[in-house]
């Protein structure tokens, strides 16, 4: 017995020896890669290598706020599982590993716990109210259905329902009293990045280290890189300086961008118009504001329909304020609206509306106001109940033509007086006003609220759920179909006036240009944010010309899904100009304006050419700790942006350059070997930013130059854990180095292979890992066991049935995980490459009986396995190859085995024989079942057992079946003759043909009805699904191949699976079926008649 073996066994008793066993093979393998550099990889020397010999694949470098977890080994699982295959096939393998600092989210943290040791001591105590998250911080607002945005933002979902930033460290497994050194942001800069490569290492991927770099200004020369990339940029017109509106977080003092949220991620601003309503005359609770300059603002989404105004609508219980605005106006509006409005010049101080009085929505009620292209010259304030103050201003402007909320509202006020009194609402000021017509929608006429809700049957302003549906219907057809019926416009359609419309009355100072986040957002710095026009630096993502070139990136680009490509198309149509400049956080300044940070989705766009120079300028080093550790002492200085343009852009080598020319032309030579990048793997929230702004930068950069734009991108959902979400906070949560001690790394990447390959959400299973300790050390025993005996099995070429079935199963398995791998459908190459060949395994084994089984075939069973499946287990492979089977070299670069031809005629007489096998065996059980009895009879005894039987043959098809043979192939012959148009054998419609030729065929239908639907047709639908496998030869009136000759040849492995003691097998032709018994008449090709012998 050996030693892996010995420590397989051991572990039946309860322990951890089979799962530590796998561990000591992972350890003996990497360590075993590592001395042997077998990841690092160069280009070759000038006109030695060509691009299709390389593979250059890539994974987002995380951040480093914390270990690396299971969803992050998940998405790194495809690219690993794809750059292995490449490897082993052959190929000039490239996949290298960074590691992201840059942005607010690490400064964030570090502040954080500096605040939370400040106030409550180190270690902190908490006071029991700050223990847990108050549920209104949770993000519930409805999301956009024009963006793809994640239920729950990533910041959220990993920490989960509001721990403190010492918990959350304390629940990564940092001792406490190392804790309080993380208040400095760049301890988390030296602290993670190692941590991560550890457990990347452990996990057994084939990563270059050489190539691995962090990001900021504490690496000189990738800082370098992304100066050169935005000087690039700025050349080329694609960075402007304007002032733009941008989701802003005041605690910070900057716009906050998607990977600075907890919560919110991908929301955008909003822009409403906001409709200035004068007040004509001051009640009691607004006196002191008599005679100034006093606006209610309503924001509306519809400018063009304000010629309908008949109210206006404020909460009654709603807190309201009255806000000083420029030119010695005042605004009444909600406070939240007015922060937002502060920071968007509107008002005398940035960030600070000047509140000068606080009033109730009550206490505007019968205020009578003058508004813009209102058909009524007064109108008033009265109570709505559904306004919600999470949205615009808290005031809203009514127009009952064509909102049905509005329409509902003012008809209740109008019908219910005891309403109006409640309020204190005067008739005068409802009664009067009646619905101004103001659009045309073609099926709902000039009163479309009316219509609808009368339509809909909605009885009040409380048939909330109706009413919402109503005002999708109305709004959508009023913008797409309506014609304006009023006013200067009237005739022409809404959707070409509004924008119009929206000008004139800002230009007049009837309106004011509002935005607000989409729904809410919170900052990582713990604040709400708002909407900004904030002076700063932008990409002009979504300039024409710009969207055009990145738009036919991506129609050159592998998606590998569908909807992936759809999320990309979308996003490219709504994304536009993108702040890429803050003023906190850690990363690169701007080469032009250091006063700003580049923000972090900004600086990761092209990175990926970085790695292709990394290992030349850092020697090794991701820090650059070592001044003048790079080749010639250079330094990142000396990385100026025409050095950078001659490796990357082809440009001449600058003269005047410290840099030796030898060393540029050798950065220019790796750069051209491996770019572009052949695959880049990601999550999918990863599209409507990252992976977008990816495309958007290389057809920049390399505009001139489409063979280097982005070659494939392929995105997954979110990894689940046990079929629920990861969630630290409810402890179903794993670290990737948890994952790997738990189960090794093989173990827990065949469960990350077995978790899914689209974009849904994955599952990584406990059970499945669990089970794959057990499969792949029972794997081990078994090879083991069969090389030490290998010397005594049959030494012969595979020429009998069993044998040839084998050899052709393992060449089907083979040629089916290649195609799995070659489309990066790893769940399918695991699926063929271990599981169904192993069963082919197992049942040729239990199939040769004492004859015992062929040693070429299981020598060639072990390579198959081992190499076929050394993407996904690499260290169990490695163990084979190197240790059980005596190889030379390393598996990871073995190659792939040899394929065979696949015969599918065998393959079908293999299928033939375990169905019969499978029919036999329910047929037996039947046929020893005691027979029925009658109600109130005594129950018969059971028959003897089956101890042989004999099995009848028919050698053709005859009769009716012929007919329809012929048939299909006459069909057949026809349609691939005609080229085969549809990719088919046959034709659309093929079942459909065929019942037309059976209605005219006498002999069919004396059959009757009965017989053609349960008979015939599935005949001709069995038949015609065989021919589409294995072609014509389907359709003879004899099978493809002997089926008296291989039941005789198997006739003892049938009866060692059936267990009985005899098994004959005579052939008769179709003239003598018909002379037999009914049992026998009903027999055919493929389906022998059984007739048993009982003991």
């Amino acid at each position: 017995m050996t030693n892996s073996t010995a420590a397989a066994e051991s572990g039946s008793g309860g322990s951890f020896a089979k799962r530590d066993l796998l561990l000591e093979l992972q350890e003996e393998s990497q360590r075993t890669w590592s001395e042997n550099n077998v990841f690092e990889c160069d280009a070759p020397m000038e006109g030695m290598g060509t691009a299709d010999e390389k593979f250059f694949g890539n994974f987002p470098y995380p951040y480093m706020n914390g270990l690396l977890h299971l969803g992050h080994a998940f998405s790194l699982s495809k690219l690993e599982f794809a750059a292995a295959y490449h490897r082993l096939c052959g190929k000039n393998v490239l996949f290298p590993q960074g590691f992201h600092c840059t942005g607010m989210p690490i400064k964030a943290c570090a502040d954080k716990l500096a605040r939370e040791i400040k106030t409550y001591g180190c270690p902190p105590v908490f006071p029991e109210e700050d223990a847990e998250m108050s549920e209104a911080e949770a993000d519930t607002a409805k999301v956009d259905p024009t963006k793809f945005v994640a239920k729950k933002s990533k910041a959220v979902a990993k920490k989960g329902k509001g721990a403190s930033q010492w918990e959350i460290l304390k629940m990564s497994g940092i001792p406490e009293d190392e804790i309080p050194k993380f208040a400095d942001p760049l301890y988390w800069l030296e602290f993670f990045p190692p941590l991560a490569m550890r457990d990347i290492k452990a996990m057994g991927c084939g990563v270059d280290w050489r190539r691995s770099f962090i990001t900021t200004d504490m690496n000189p020369f990738y800082d370098s890189f992304v100066k050169w990339q935005f000087h690039t940029l700025l050349k080329a017109g694609k960075v402007v300086k304007d002032k733009r509106y941008a989701v802003f977080s005041p605690i910070d003092g900057q716009p906050c961008a998607d990977h600075d949220r907890a919560t919110g991620e991908g929301v955008g601003p909003q822009e409403y118009t906001l409709i200035k309503m004068k007040v004509l005359e001051f009640n009691e609770a607004l006196s002191k504001l008599d005679g100034s300059d006093t606006y209610l603002l309503a924001a509306t989404l519809r400018p063009e329909t304000m010629c309908g105004q008949t109210n206006c609508w404020a909460l009654p219980d709603g807190d309201y304020g009255v806000y000083k605005g420029l030119n010695n106006e005042y605004y009444v509006m909600s406070e939240r609206s007015a922060l937002n409005l502060s920071y968007q010049d509107r008002m005398p101080e940035t960030g600070k509306p000047e509140l000068v009085l606080s009033i109730k929505g009550s206490d505007l009620f019968g205020l009578p106001l003058s508004s813009p292209s209102c058909s009524y010259e007064k109108i008033y304030v009265l109570p709505l109940m559904t306004i919600l103050t999470n949205k615009g201003t808290g005031i809203v402007t009514s127009v009952p033509s064509d909102a049905p909320d509005d329409f509902a509202a003012l008809e209740d006020l109008k019908n219910k007086p005891k309403l109006r009194e409640k309020f204190g609402i005067k008739d005068e000021w409802v009664l009067p006003y009646d619905v101004v017509e103001i659009i045309d929608i073609p099926e709902l006429g000039t009163a479309a609220a009316a219509k609808v809700c009368k339509d809909m049957k909605i009885q009040s302003q409380n048939d909330t759920k109706k009413l919402a549906e109503a005002k999708q219907l109305v709004y959508l057809k009023g913008f797409t179909d309506g014609i304006m019926n009023v006013g200067p416009y009237k005739g022409r359609k809404v959707s070409e006036v509004k924008p119009i419309i929206k000008e004139e009355m800002i230009k007049a100072n009837q309106a004011i240009l509002y935005n607000e986040p989409e729904r809410q957002v919170m900052s990582r710095s713990g604040g709400e944010c708002v909407v900004a026009l904030t002076d700063q630096w932008y990409l002009t993502y979504g300039e024409q010309e710009w969207k055009e070139a990145t738009q036919r990136c991506l129609a050159n680009m592998e998606t590998f899904d569908l909807a992936a490509r759809h999320q990309f198309e979308h996003t490219l149509d709504w994304l536009n100009q993108w702040a890429c400049s803050r003023s906190f956080g850690l990363g690169t300044r701007l080469p032009w304006d250091p006063e700003f940070l580049i923000e972090s989705l900004s600086d990761s766009t092209i990175y990926m050419a970085y790695y292709t120079v990394a290992h030349i300028l850092q020697a090794g080093d991701m820090y650059c700790k070592e001044e003048g550790a790079a080749p010639g002492g250079i330094k990142a200085e000396d990385m100026t942006p025409e050095v950078w343009d001659a490796i990357f852009l082809g440009a001449d080598i600058p003269e005047s350059t410290p840099v030796p020319k030898e060393l540029i032309q050798k950065m220019m030579r790796e750069f051209n070997y491996w770019y572009p990048f052949d695959l880049r793997v990601s999550g999918k929230d990863l599209i409507q930013n990252h992976l977008t702004f990816c495309l958007y930068t290389h057809t920049s950069i390399w505009s001139e130059r489409e063979d280097l734009w982005p070659q494939g991108m392929r995105t997954n959902g979110h990894l689940l854990l046990n079929a629920e979400k990861m969630s630290k906070s409810t402890g179903n949560f794993k670290t990737l180095g948890q994952a790997i001690r738990e189960y090794s790394a093989d173990a827990m990447r065949i469960a990350l292979a077995d978790a899914g390959d689209t974009m849904d959400d994955a599952n990584f299973e406990h059970q499945t890992a669990n089970g794959a300790i057990l499969r792949l050390t029972k794997e081990l025993t078994w090879i083991e066991e069969v090389l030490n005996s290998v010397d005594a099995m049959r030494d012969e070429e595979p020429t009998s049935f069993l044998d040839r079935v084998f050899d052709n199963e393992m060449n089907i398995c083979l040629q089916k995980t290649k195609e799995s791998y070659d489309h990066y459908l790893f769940r399918e190459a695991l699926k063929f490459g271990m599981y169904d060949l192993q069963i082919a395994r197992d049942t040729y084994r239990f199939a040769c009986g004492p004859e015992g089984m062929n040693r070429r075939l299981i020598l060639k069973y072990i390579d198959v396995f081992a190499r076929g499946m050394t993407p996904i287990v690499p260290h169990t492979a490695e163990h084979i190859w190197r240790n059980l089977l005596k190889k030379d070299g390393f598996i990871v670069k073995a190659g792939w085995p040899k394929q065979e031809p696949i015969d599918l005629i065998l393959q079908s007489m293999a299928t033939y024989i375990e169905s019969t096998i499978a029919h036999l065996r329910k047929s037996i059980i039947r046929a020893e079942q005691p027979p029925k009895t009658r109600k109130g009879e005594p129950a018969a005894p059971p028959p003897s057992p089956v101890c042989a039987l004999e099995l009848v043959v028919p050698s053709e098809y005859g009769g009716w079946q012929a007919k329809a043979l012929d048939i299909l192939k006459g069909i057949f012959e026809e349609h691939t003759a005609a080229g085969s148009p549809n990719g088919k054998k046959f034709p659309d419609g093929l079942m459909g043909l065929i019942m037309s030729k059976v209605r005219q065929d006498k002999e069919f239908l004396d059959m009757g009805q009965k017989a053609i639907k349960a008979t015939i047709m599935p005949f001709f639908k069995t038949k015609a699904d065989n021919a589409e496998i294995t072609g014509i030869q389907s359709l003879d009136i004899k099978l493809p191949f002997d089926e008296f000759a291989i039941l005789t040849e198997n006739a003892k492995y049938l009866e060692r699976s059936l267990k009985l003691d005899s098994i004959s097998v005579r052939s008769i032709t179709y003239e003598q079926q018909q002379h037999e018994n009914d049992l026998i008449k009903s027999a055919a090709p493929g389906s022998p008649a059984a007739l048993f012998t009982h003991s």
